[in-house]
């Protein structure tokens, strides 16, 4: 059975959805259903719909391709023939479709509201006073790296400084590829997936630190910092980083013999705890793949875990490793209702909510857009 995906907090929150005008509220969800198809059969070729895996399933059964940040980004740049992308996931992620599309195809996001939180945590300004701030330290053989979980800025000044982005998929490879250009990595915006992701290619814990952006120096002095080869950016997943190790001996405890998968953007001691760890992609890939009789506990947002639990029965057995469900509250707030709304606007010739980087932002974000896609 489905857990529950709303806490208290969660439900107190859908309020910072983006208002919509009131004939599209209270309707129905078969209503939008059939309207929802039918104007996707009125665009025909000139729509495509992206979906993030962690969006709600009656947003989802509307997308024409579904994947990870990865996945999306490269249909992104493949699919060039279509006039409009809705990108049903976070702010970011339609940042990168308006980057990597072709000039006359216009992204729009359902909800502007739809937001990242580990995104938020790494800001322009303070990654320019960081770069300065390592400069007058003495430490310029560094290569900037970002995860796809930030801004178009982020991307625009790594791509500017000679880094690239990367995602969950990839992000070995391009660790691999940014010590091949320079002595030490900074890696923003999530610590924990630069630091899981080192660790499992052996850099000793010692070589890595913390850089606070709230900190002079990041909180380190040049002495400090001699000897390390990975600066890792104080931000998290605030999904993600709800999952313990305590929570997988407890899931042993009830289930012996179960395998337990994770996302690398999980604290480093849940991916020591769990047996497996990888992208959202190679978690569906395993799970798939493994024995008839599998019983797999999975740490990741929780409509993901519900929807493979339900493709994989009755042969394999899926559960969360977190009793409550982790949900992704700000990508839930892409909802039917606005994605109706966006569908009903682009028949009527009025792109509502399109997501437009400015020319020079998108000049250096692209460059770093592009350098990811060939990092495999």
């Amino acid at each position: 059975m489905d857990v529950k995906v709303l806490t208290e907090y969660e439900q107190s929150s859908l309020s910072q959805r983006q208002p919509l005008p009131d004939r599209y509220l209270g309707l129905g969800q078969e209503e939008m259903a059939q309207r929802i198809r039918a104007a996707k059969a009125a665009l025909g070729d000139r729509l495509l719909i992206l979906g993030h895996h962690y969006q709600r399933d009656e947003v989802l059964v509307h997308a024409d391709v579904i994947g990870d940040s990865w996945k999306l980004s490269r249909e992104c740049k493949a699919r060039s023939q279509a006039e409009f992308i809705i990108f049903c996931g976070v702010h970011f992620m339609a940042e990168s479709a308006d980057i990597l599309g072709a000039d006359h195809q216009k992204v729009s996001l359902p909800d502007l509201a739809a937001g990242c939180s580990m995104a938020d945590m790494a800001d322009i300004e303070q990654l320019e006073i960081c770069w300065r701030e390592l400069e007058a330290m003495g430490i310029t053989d560094v290569i900037p790296v970002t995860y796809i979980n930030s801004s178009a800025a982020i991307k625009a000044f790594v791509g500017e400084h000679g880094g690239t982005i990367c995602t969950s998929g990839n992000a070995r490879a391009t660790l691999e590829w940014a010590w091949a250009r320079g002595r030490r990595i900074l890696f923003m915006p999530d610590e924990h997936l630069g630091r899981n992701t080192a660790w499992k290619m052996g850099v000793p814990l010692a070589q890595m630190v913390v850089w606070d952006p709230e900190e002079i120096g990041g909180g380190h002095t040049p002495e400090a910092l001699a000897d390390v080869r990975l600066l890792l950016w104080k931000g998290h997943c605030s999904v993600h980083t709800r999952f313990t190790p305590a929570q997988i001996a407890n899931i042993r405890k009830l289930h012996p013999g179960i395998r337990v998968i994770v996302h690398p953007e999980v604290p480093l001691a849940v991916v020591q705890a769990a047996d497996e760890s990888g992208s959202t992609e190679h978690i569906l890939a395993r799970v798939r793949e493994s024995a008839p009789g599998s019983i797999w506990a999975v740490g990741t947002e929780i409509h993901l875990v519900n929807r493979l639990a339900n493709e994989v029965a009755p042969d394999k057995t899926v559960i969360t490793l977190d009793q409550f469900g982790c949900l992704c509250s700000t990508m839930f707030r892409v909802s039917p209702n606005h994605l109706l709304w966006v569908l009903d606007g682009m028949l009527d010739g009025v792109v509502h909510n399109q997501i437009v980087v400015p020319e020079a932002t998108k000049h250096w974000a692209r460059v770093a857009l592009d350098r990811m896609l060939t990092i495999q």
